[in-house]
């Protein structure tokens, strides 16, 4: 799969701009601040229909418009399909797939996946449990309908059941039979996500441990533990946190609370992990999620790489060039504000690469560097 062009339209700092891309590697090379995570945030928005960076959409308009306009063409399996993600300050966003619009955004993930790699992904070892929930989520979601269908219902369940326990706190009463409506289809939905994360992460481990290991040489033993309360016993554990529930006025049981620990030599990444482990860590992570959904969905996501080269060393970066286009990863983007390294680094597939200069919002292919 690849995505063969673009169209932007007062979108973060585009005003109006078109590309065409090649299936192969394409290289945007900028000065900072000049568009280029921009242009592949465009790219994740027409498989994901949001943001990578920001969960708020009137905040990729650009200043001083009032709607943005994100188009463009997939191909898979030697077949078109145009993508229109669009944004109103007054209407909303709606998404269209070949002209015709979705009635559930959610139906179009997973159509054209996408897997980004940006220098901010040390978040998923330093931060809480709610990143790492919300990648492997996005993972599942990509990889299964239904799971992302479960989610939102989940979720949507469990907003009701906390304002339905903040109203009995606030009007001092309590009726069992309406909380426990809420309940029981918590219940039965955080089940099936239980055992739906249970079943992914067994097969995550095992490309994983594979894909750190080649980045790391082999030099340190590494592990996913999928950590929950909840599963076949959320029913009984629900009813035991009840009370609590009704004092604090939430929800305190359930997958929402879930997390995953990573670790290196049995030990925890976040704390006993230095910053290059973390970042293979990391990088692994990614790449594992790409193999993951290339063997789920016998085709390959495209590969977004947001200027990683300034935060890893030299070693590094060759090792994961190779791994990735050695292994004819498909259609890639690489970001870069020195296009001499890029160029130097990238050498041996020159043949394979178009170049694009991004400068103050416009993109200018370089098919003669």
């Amino acid at each position: 799969m690849h995505i063969k062009n673009i169209r932007l339209f007062n979108f973060k700092n585009y005003g109006e701009e078109t590309a065409e891309f090649i299936p192969g590697l394409n290289c945007l090379v900028g000065n900072n601040g000049a568009g280029k995570t921009n242009l592949l945030d465009a790219i994740h928005y027409l498989s994901l229909t949001r943001s990578a960076f920001s969960g708020i959409d009137k905040e990729q308009i650009r200043h001083g418009e009032d709607a943005f306009l994100v188009q463009g063409t997939f191909v898979t399996e030697n077949k078109s399909q145009e993508v229109r993600v669009v944004y109103q300050r007054s209407g909303g966003k709606q998404v269209m797939r070949e002209g015709t619009l979705y009635e559930r955004i959610s139906e179009h993930i997973g159509k054209f996946p996408v897997v980004l790699i940006t220098p901010d992904d040390t978040d998923l070892v330093r931060e809480g449990s709610e990143t790492r929930r919300k990648f492997f989520d996005a993972i599942l979601s990509q990889a299964d309908p239904s799971y992302l269908e479960d989610l939102i219902a989940y979720y949507k369940f469990l907003k009701q059941r906390n304002a339905l326990l903040k109203l009995f706190g606030e009007r001092r009463y309590f009726d069992r039979r309406e909380i426990d409506i809420y309940t029981d289809s918590l219940v039965d939905l955080g089940e099936r996500i239980h055992a739906r994360r249970r079943e992914f992460i067994a097969r995550y481990v095992k490309i994983f441990r594979e894909e750190y290991e080649w980045i790391s040489e082999g030099k340190e033993a590494v592990s996913i533990e999928y950590r929950s309360e909840a599963g076949e016993g959320m029913k009984a554990l629900m009813e035991e946190r009840l009370e609590k529930d009704r004092l604090l006025e939430r929800t305190t049981a359930g997958i929402h609370r879930d997390d995953y620990r990573f670790l290196t030599n049995q030990h925890s990444l976040k704390k006993y992990g230095s910053q290059g482990q973390q970042k293979s860590f990391v990088i692994a992570l990614k790449l594992t999620q790409f193999h993951y959904l290339s063997e789920l969905r016998k085709d390959r996501p495209v590969l977004l790489l947001d200027d990683i080269f300034d935060k890893l060393d030299r070693h590094r970066i060759e090792r994961l060039i190779a791994r990735i286009l050695e292994d004819d990863a498909g259609q890639v983007f690489i970001t870069d504000a020195r296009p001499e390294r890029t160029r130097r680094l990238l050498e041996a597939w020159e043949d394979r690469i178009r170049y694009f200069e991004i400068e103050g919002g416009k993109i200018k292919p370089r098919n003669d560097q």
